[in-house]
């Protein structure tokens, strides 16, 4: 038998059970049989998966279900979400797919808080292929933010995130700006995430843009991801207008707190920038702020003497005084006193800069108003620059990259991916600097090396969103070893937490496994997260990897264990 003959009769016995009545011994509060409903859509779920036919003959049914459950009873809601489970995996119509969505939009006013759960989890499904139906429902799944119950709000918050666009951006970083207020710990940094993202990716304007990160920061800055800071200086940066509005509210806000971190190093790094402009008084976007130079100064001076502030953000204190000797009007003798203190800080770096500064200071003063200008606006490059950028990376990174060896517990797993591979061989030996190469630096000539054979890219991963792509370097200076770039991309609506990509090779090559950028795939094409293998063949051997990744996607615990046997003969020949 095959599906065309048995989806008819499933869809008799189904359709006999839901209008003919039932009978007393075999229902269940008022509904007939629903066991045997559930186990029948459940089949038919299996047939009707990317086979139209079968699809198109139970959609007229399934609406039937759908409409004539009863949904005051327990059993009437297993019917219905098995219902709806049917209608998502198979080729369902639109006008049915519509009505899934709207059952669980129902269910998100049901009483029973697994039910709500339930809805919420199967919505987060649904609001990539169904978009526009899911965002009907918004504000009820807005209204489960404010559920006492953590699973239930984390899957709220995580489908919040997903129904963010440009035309609802504004409302919606308002109601995630409220909840980040008040939400649990252990949600804030999922919350503040998305919210970055989300402004990031529809922010309508600049100046809405920075106040959005900026109260992120003032709310949660302590639990923003590590490139918050670099891309608000870099925003504030590109937006010359804003210059005097952004300097002013960074000011106020570092007065008012200095225990966000991430808010003090961009409001330091920002007083050190446009310090001039704070001073003078004339931005029409504030309300009036008179500052003084000694104000300014002692609100770093506070912020370097502080037990809150981390190494880095007295780093960026220390830089904002430097470079506010050259845009104040007054002595400078103040700013070189607390420079010449930090020569002897136990910190090595915050040392280093001191004395740099000190030495300008002393030896160099007629240069230091040149070196000290306003950094230049770096542009963020396109996906071929970072391509090139990854690549160029790649080619250095045998002569200058640090072993970083995987922890115990991984090097065992990876014992069992392959019958006959080795995950903790010997690092491949390190490099020597050809004897041509070398006599060529010596005497000042040009030397050009060949250039590395072009190998195409590979991608071996793809799911719900989330893109696994591999990118191949060999250097020609050394044949044996092959440099892949594994470049993780998540196109969906939510983040990949928790990612780990671990791998191994045969027996006759040697594997060594680099730590990757991070373990945070962030949503909507955010910055991807990359890690470098280093494979040493000296056999020349057909090569092969297999690869195990491990992630939280969705709500749900992933691991994937998966060979690659298509790599480009470019690869190992």
């Amino acid at each position: 038998m095959n599906a065309t003959t048995v989806v008819p009769q499933l869809v008799q016995i189904l359709r006999t059970l839901v209008m003919t009545g039932y009978s007393t011994e075999h229902s269940i509060s008022g509904v007939s049989d629903p066991f045997l409903q559930v186990q029948i859509l459940r089949l038919l779920r299996i047939l009707g998966r990317n086979h139209e036919e079968s699809s198109e003959t139970m959609n007229d049914l399934l609406a039937q279900v759908a409409t004539n459950t009863d949904t005051s009873r327990n059993a009437g809601n297993a019917v219905l979400f098995e219902t709806v489970l049917t209608i998502m995996d198979t080729r369902s119509a639109a006008g049915l797919r519509v009505l899934a969505v709207n059952i669980l939009g129902r269910f998100l006013l049901n009483n029973d808080k697994n039910i709500r759960y339930v809805a919420l989890t199967s919505l987060l499904r649904m609001v990539q292929s169904d978009h526009s139906a899911v965002q009907r429902h918004r504000p009820t799944v807005v209204e489960c933010l404010r559920e006492p119950d953590a699973s239930l709000s984390r899957r709220a918050l995580e489908l919040s995130l997903a129904l963010v666009n440009s035309s609802n951006v504004r409302a919606m970083t308002q109601e995630l700006q409220s909840f980040l207020e008040s939400c649990p710990p252990d949600l804030r940094a999922d919350c503040a995430s998305g919210i970055l993202l989300a402004a990031e990716r529809f922010a309508p304007t600049k100046r809405w843009h920075i106040d959005t990160i900026l109260r992120v920061l003032t709310t949660a800055g302590t639990h923003v991801r590590d490139d918050a800071v670099a891309n608000l200086t870099q925003l504030i940066g590109g937006a010359q207008e804003l210059h005097a509005y952004s300097v002013r509210r960074l000011y106020s806000a570092l007065a008012e707190d200095i225990s966000q971190q991430p808010l003090v190093q961009v409001a330091a790094w920002c007083i050190g920038e446009y310090g001039d402009l704070l001073l003078e008084g004339s931005c029409e976007e504030t309300e009036p702020l008179q500052v003084k130079e000694e104000e300014v100064l002692a609100l770093l001076e506070k912020v370097l003497q502080s037990h809150m502030s981390l190494p880095a953000t007295r780093g960026y204190a220390l830089t904002a005084l430097m470079k506010l000797s050259t845009r104040l009007r007054g002595d400078n003798n103040r700013i070189r006193q607390v420079v010449s203190i930090y020569g002897s800080c136990v910190d090595v770096e915050l040392q280093q800069r001191a004395v740099e500064y000190n030495t300008l200071f002393r030896k160099y003063d007629h240069m230091r108003a040149a070196i000290l200008e306003k950094m230049p606006l770096v542009e963020r490059g396109g996906t071929q620059d970072e391509e090139a950028k990854e690549s160029k990376e790649a080619q250095l990174s045998e002569a200058a990259l640090v072993s970083t060896e995987p922890p115990a517990s991984k090097l065992l797993d990876l014992l069992d991916l392959l019958d006959s591979s080795s995950g903790a061989a010997q690092p491949p030996p390190p490099l020597e600097p050809s004897p041509g190469g070398t006599l060529g630096h010596l005497l000042d000539l040009p030397c050009a090396s060949p250039a590395p054979a072009s190998v195409p890219n590979l991608r071996v991963f793809e799911r719900e969103g989330l893109q696994l792509n591999l990118s191949f370097v060999r250097p020609p200076e050394t044949p044996a070893l092959l440099l892949i770039t594994v470049t993780a991309v998540n196109t969906s609506g939510a983040d990949v937490t928790h990612f780990v990509c671990q791998a191994a090779v045969p027996k006759s090559c040697q594997l060594q496994l680099q730590a990757p950028s991070g373990d945070t795939v962030p949503a909507q094409g955010g910055l991807p997260v990359t890690q470098l293998l280093r494979i040493f063949n000296p056999n020349k051997a057909p090569l092969r990897l297999k690869l195990r990744l491990t992630y939280h996607h969705l709500g749900q615990s992933v691991q994937e264990i998966f060979e690659v046997n298509n790599l480009p003969a470019e690869t190992w020949q």
